[in-house]
């Protein structure tokens, strides 16, 4: 399905995690998977600080927006108002939210709207969008 892909999943239920894995095993997708537990990581990672210093910027951000530390609204607010990080594509993957929401706490920035579904079935169709969503990226560049 195209080349693989740095992605930054940040997702706090390790559940979501197993399935949203699960599924890229399911369909072949080699891309590379980061994981952090919470917001405050993952401005960490993206900034590249202490134990993130060698990672590469990620081609997407997959983003839950119920998170510990601080919010996945937070994190886009962050995010808008970072030049440096403005350009990294964001995939809202979230069960609660509303997109206007989301889109107004991501302020000028580009996000994609994804719902978490409920069966594996659907999650591969998620997945399937993750995969166009990251393919179709101006910033992506091959691993």
């Amino acid at each position: 399905m195209g080349k693989a892909r740095h992605i930054l999943c940040v997702e706090d239920n390790m559940a979501d995690l197993g399935l949203l894995m699960e599924a890229f095993l399911e369909l072949g997708l080699e891309h590379r998977l980061h994981h952090v537990l919470d917001g405050e990581l993952a401005l960490r990672f993206l900034r590249r600080e202490g134990e993130f210093a060698t990672e590469r910027l990620p081609d997407l951000v997959l983003l839950d927006l119920n998170l510990p530390r601080k919010s996945g609204f937070e994190v886009l607010q962050d995010i808008s108002r970072d030049p440096g990080l403005r350009a990294v594509e964001i995939a809202v993957l979230t069960t609660t939210a509303r997109e206007s929401d989301v889109k107004r706490a991501a302020g000028e920035i580009t996000v994609h709207f994804i719902t978490k579904p409920m069966d594996f079935d659907a999650f591969l169709d998620v997945v399937r969008r993750i995969d166009s969503i990251v393919q179709s990226s101006p910033r992506s560049t091959p691993s």
